[in-house]
């Protein structure tokens, strides 16, 4: 027996008013809940939600973690730059740990520079925010060391 035979139907009309990409969404749902699948608090989710937004909000549900809205960026880099980018972030790979994502790699050279430029200006507000993500980025046993280090030193 298939598993669309044991869920609640839902109308092909409202499938098609919320399109393909939330109803392949609503299917990981449907598949994990089987038979207590409540189709009605979905279906109005996905009709009320941005595509991006419902997403997160299945794999939120699917998983019980939030992830964070994510974006691709695209800019040109030319072959002459690209040892140099590699470099980098593979160093910041190896410093933050392998289980980082090249994304989150940039964003802490990106934090590092911003709080060599900001401690030089002067713009103490960059800087802390740009300290504060750092720090949110390293297992908690080092942000506690770090916070110990941070006292003995005030």
């Amino acid at each position: 027996m298939a598993i669309h035979e044991h869920l609640p139907p839902i109308r092909k009309r409202e499938l098609e008013q919320i399109g393909w990409t939330k109803a392949r969404e609503l299917a990981k749902v449907a598949r994990r809940d089987r038979q207590a699948f409540e189709s009605a608090p979905w279906v109005h989710k996905a009709h009320t939600m941005p595509r991006e937004e419902f997403k997160r909000e299945v794999d939120r549900y699917l998983t019980g973690k939030d992830t964070e809205a994510w974006e691709i960026l695209y800019f040109k880099a030319y072959k002459s730059q690209l040892p140099v980018i590699e470099q980098a972030l593979e160093t910041a790979g190896l410093m933050l740990g392998s289980d980082k994502s090249r994304g989150y790699c940039l964003e802490m050279i990106c934090a590092d520079f911003l709080a060599g430029v900001s401690s030089e200006v002067g713009n103490q507000d960059v800087l802390l925010r740009s300290l504060t993500r750092l720090a949110l980025g390293l297992p908690k046993d080092q942000v506690m060391d770090l916070i110990r280090s941070i006292q003995v030193g005030i």
